[in-house]
C-alpha cells in the first residue's frame, strides 16, 4: 500500500475511533493523548501507527471500522506497515 493511501485510511480509522462513543475514550485512555491535542497530532505518523495499532487490537473492532469504510479486513495492518515506523511492529 501507498504511504498516501495508507495515511488516509489511517485518518479514516482515526475519525471511525473519535466517533464511537466506547473506542473513543478508550483509545485516548489507551494513548494518553488528550483530546486537545489530537486535532494538532492527527495527520503524525505515530498517531496513525496508534490508532491502527488499537483497531488491531481486536478483530470486532477491524471487522467494524472495515465493513463501515469498505475496507478488506487486511487493509488496516498493510496501512500500518506502509507507515513510517510501521514496518517495525512485533506482535510477541
Amino acid at each position: 500500500m501507498q504511504r498516501e493511501a495508507a495515511e488516509t485510511l489511517s485518518l479514516e480509522a482515526l475519525a471511525h475511533v473519535i466517533a464511537d462513543e466506547k473506542l473513543g475514550p478508550a483509545f485516548l485512555d489507551a494513548t494518553g493523548i488528550a483530546p486537545a491535542d489530537l486535532a494538532a497530532r492527527a495527520t503524525e505518523a505515530e498517531v496513525l501507527r496508534a490508532v491502527l495499532g488499537f483497531l488491531l487490537q481486536d478483530d470486532r473492532r477491524i471487522l467494524d471500522f472495515c465493513r463501515a469504510r469498505g475496507y478488506p479486513p487486511e487493509a488496516p495492518a498493510q496501512a500500518l506497515a506502509s507507515l513510517p515506523g510501521g514496518g517495525d511492529v512485533h506482535w510477541t
